[in-house]
């Protein structure tokens, strides 16, 4: 498949709807979109029910366009990750990997316009974070919860507001920064640098003061950057965890048990933010950003260094400090709810505490004048129901 092909493809399934986050290249399966969280099918002429491994391999190979890195990446593991560029059309992240013997490509386009944090309506606090001078901030969430997004808009902030030197370490570059009040130099992993460990310790000598690490994949990474936190950095990265207790477990589980207490004390003293955030189903159709916010406290550092117990979570940590802008997701779905931004049933479906937020949605429609019901499910109950 030559390029000006595979470009004419990709900008046929990019105009199909509305929404477009990523496309899919599996065998066995038509071409996909996915818009909204939801993947749709794509109608090209001639159609396509179900692509081959030949098609999806010529995909590949397209997209790869002889890079031996790549090659090797994909031959020796299984998977590699590159970007693609679509003439002057979108960005791609793109993920190619090998399932049952046959070749399967994710690609996730990617927005050409920096964020701000007006645009993204993320809260004040996320003007708090830009502030910080050293220290650890986390954005954690699922594949595809706009956490890259989130961090572009940090980075934009302190770009715009402090003359300060940043390096970025990506994988790929995702956001193209522009030099404003900073000067910012962003690396790519692959082309300017081979592995986040080897690239975060030449870091530390480009005198930098805001580290950006595209991700805190293994345990040279995380010790690196917790000894740029301690020497006067501000580092901001990215975890796969839902919530702040998951993120400090998944860190120290990256180390002997004999080495956890010294990186709990390490993470009390440097940790300044963790950001845990969600998408969910919009009442319009789109997706709703649920965030989960916990600075640092006294609390929090006791948490952190001790654990959690029965006394002393996270969960309630962050809701006695409702009044600093922090928030649990129970309440930002709430929230969301109040404003007419979410359904009930979405509320329910992605709350931690079911039966406090049932509460405070039943609250939420009472004052609204709205009816609900609050039946034991008895046969009384629909006896009474009946002869009303």
């Amino acid at each position: 498949m030559r390029k000006i092909e595979l470009d004419a493809i990709l900008a046929a399934m990019l105009q199909a709807y509305d929404g477009i986050s990523d496309l899919n290249f599996s065998v066995g399966r038509p071409l996909q979109v996915e818009a909204y969280g939801q993947l749709r099918p794509i109608s090209v002429d001639p159609p396509i029910h179900a692509l081959t491994p030949f098609q999806t391999e010529a995909i590949a190979l397209t997209v790869i366009g002889g890079n031996r890195r790549l090659i090797q990446d994909f031959l020796r593991h299984g998977a590699c990750d590159c970007s693609y560029q679509l003439s002057d059309q979108a960005r791609f992240r793109v993920n190619i990997f090998r399932q049952n013997g046959n070749c399967a490509v994710v690609m996730r386009k990617l927005n050409s316009n920096i964020p701000t944090i007006e645009e993204l309506d993320l809260p004040d606090i996320f003007r708090k974070m830009a502030k910080e001078k050293n220290g650890l901030v986390l954005v954690t969430g699922a594949t595809g919860s706009g956490k890259t997004t989130t961090l572009a808009a940090v980075i934009n902030e302190i770009n715009r507001t402090q003359a300060v030197h940043i390096v970025t370490l990506e994988d790929p570059v995702e956001y193209h920064h522009s030099h404003q009040y900073s000067t910012i130099n962003q690396r790519e992993m692959g082309a300017d640098f081979d592995e986040y460990p080897h690239g975060l310790r030449a870091a530390l000598r480009q005198a930098p003061k805001v580290i950006l690490v595209g991700e805190m994949r293994d345990r040279q990474t995380v010790e690196i950057a917790l000894t740029a936190a301690e020497t006067g950095h501000l580092v901001l990265s990215t975890l796969h965890t839902i919530d702040a207790g998951q993120s400090i477990g998944r860190i120290l589980g990256l180390f002997d048990l004999a080495e956890s207490q010294q990186i709990r004390l390490r993470l009390a003293d440097t940790l300044r933010w963790i950001v845990s955030q969600r998408l969910v189903p919009r009442t319009d159709g789109g997706r709703q950003l649920v965030l989960e916010t916990m600075g640092n406290n006294l609390r929090t550092k006791e948490a952190v260094a001790l654990g959690e117990d029965e006394a002393r979570n996270f969960y309630d940590i962050i809701t006695a400090s409702e009044t600093f802008g922090w928030v649990t997701f129970d309440r930002s779905i709430i929230n969301a709810y109040n404003a007419g931004l979410v359904t009930e049933e979405v509320a329910m479906a992605y709350s931690t505490k079911k039966g406090l937020v049932q509460r405070e949605l039943d609250l939420i429609k009472k004052t609204r004048g709205e009816a609900f019901e609050q039946s034991s499910g008895l046969k009384l109950d629909k006896l009474a129901a009946s002869r009303a």
